[in-house]
């Protein structure tokens, strides 16, 4: 039996897919033969919780201030996400914190440290000393050291003696007090400048000496200019506005500074 719509009648179309399908196959076939002949595998796009948002943070100590400064650019890749992102949030009445890595991770500590103060407050009728601030965010980053913050945090402020004081730390919580100290993606730069122009006694010297610099307030403030004019200059990541807090006696002021845009 055949007729034009017998099963047995294949059209001459159907003929020409029918050889490009065989076609495709033994093209795929030996691509993944040549893949298995030289060790290559697939690659797939891997998705990760993290990003990094970059950004730089400077802290100097003093012997009766800190300085901490930061820039507001916030990026993503070679894309700017914003141009006026403050890192720099007040923990407690003599104790500010810059922050940069990944943003989100960033604000998600925040939150922790201001509850964690919250209930400090609470139970002690008084502020956290910077001290204190300074253990409390080792231990919250310690405690998330399987699943980290990828923070990277300047802690500063003023200790129990009214002196400068600066506290830098790793993913994971270690931590030591430092007179000066920078984090972010323009910190190879700014760190080797630093060292050059206030490099502190070994701590291991007996006796142990002050972790501050020998700086004025003004000179510290025109040290961290230099400091981000030159780290805009060679970092992407940095840029656009930097933001000075500065911590004494007599409180908090801040100052700003306009940074290159591209």
């Amino acid at each position: 039996m055949s007729g034009p719509h017998s099963p047995l009648t294949v059209s001459c179309e159907e003929r020409h897919l029918g050889a490009i399908a065989q076609n495709v196959d033994s093209h795929q076939s030996s691509c993944l033969s040549d893949y298995s002949e030289i060790g290559m595998t697939k690659q797939r796009a891997n998705w990760s919780p993290y990003d990094n948002n970059g950004g730089t943070c400077v802290a100097i100590a003093g012997a009766d201030y800190c300085v901490i400064a930061a820039d507001t650019r916030m990026s993503t890749g070679y894309n700017i996400l914003t141009r006026d992102y403050s890192k720099i949030i007040q923990l407690a009445d003599k104790s500010l914190m810059a922050s940069s890595g990944f943003q989100a991770d960033v604000r998600a500590l925040q939150k922790v440290l201001e509850a964690r103060h919250l209930i400090y407050q609470h139970q002690h009728s008084k502020q956290m000393s910077c001290p204190a601030m300074a253990q409390l965010l080792s231990n919250t980053l310690y405690y998330k050291r399987f699943f980290p913050y990828y923070a990277f945090n300047v802690l500063g402020g003023l200790d129990h003696e009214g002196k400068g004081c600066v506290f830098t730390y790793d993913a994971v919580g270690s931590y030591e007090r430092v007179g000066y100290s920078s984090q972010g993606s323009g910190s190879t730069l700014i760190t080797p400048f630093l060292d050059n122009q206030l490099k502190s006694p070994s701590p291991l010297l007996l006796p142990a000496k002050d972790a501050v610099t020998p700086l004025s307030e003004s000179e510290a403030i025109d040290l961290v200019k230099t400091c981000f004019a030159s780290a805009t200059e060679r970092d992407i990541y940095t840029g656009d506005k930097l933001e000075i807090v500065i911590l004494n006696a007599a409180g908090i002021r801040r100052e700003y500074l306009e940074l290159r845009k591209d």
